[in-house]
């Protein structure tokens, strides 16, 4: 049976929405992206989200030492309506001295096996990843 996932956004005013997940309140969503991220800032906030979820947990269910870490997205849009975007980069900061052998797994298996927001984006947008490791 598919899962199904629901929420609901209410108009605040001009073009802000508050958010409601089962839960409770959500984060706000502001089409220019002044009272808190826009839809397209959050679909970003979400793909690094995703995935940095995924190689936290492949790492320390690995038993490494991982001790911070930062991910920093760029999205590239299409000119012009409805300016989708057409590619991703992401880049890790990964905290502690976890070898570059799982880094690359984690990310590999995030990738192409969970990252459920990578995988419900346009396929025919590349996906490039990289990291840098400080020990510490």
């Amino acid at each position: 049976m598919a899962k199904t996932l629901e929420v609901s956004l209410t108009w605040n005013h001009d073009q802000v929405f508050d958010t409601h997940l089962a839960t409770g309140s959500g984060p706000v969503l502001d089409g220019d992206g002044a009272e808190g991220a826009s839809p397209t800032q959050a679909v970003a906030l979400a793909l690094g989200a995703c995935m940095g979820i995924d190689v936290v947990s492949i790492l320390k269910k690995g038993r490494h030492d991982l001790r911070a870490l930062r991910v920093k997205v760029t999205g590239t849009r299409a000119d012009g309506p409805p300016s989708y975007f057409t590619g991703w980069i992401l880049h890790y900061e990964i905290t502690g001295p976890v070898p570059d052998a799982a880094i690359e797994r984690a990310i590999a298996l995030s990738r192409d096996t969970y990252c459920s927001v990578w995988h419900s984006l346009r396929r025919d947008a590349p996906l490039e990843v990289t990291y840098t490791r400080v020990d510490g």
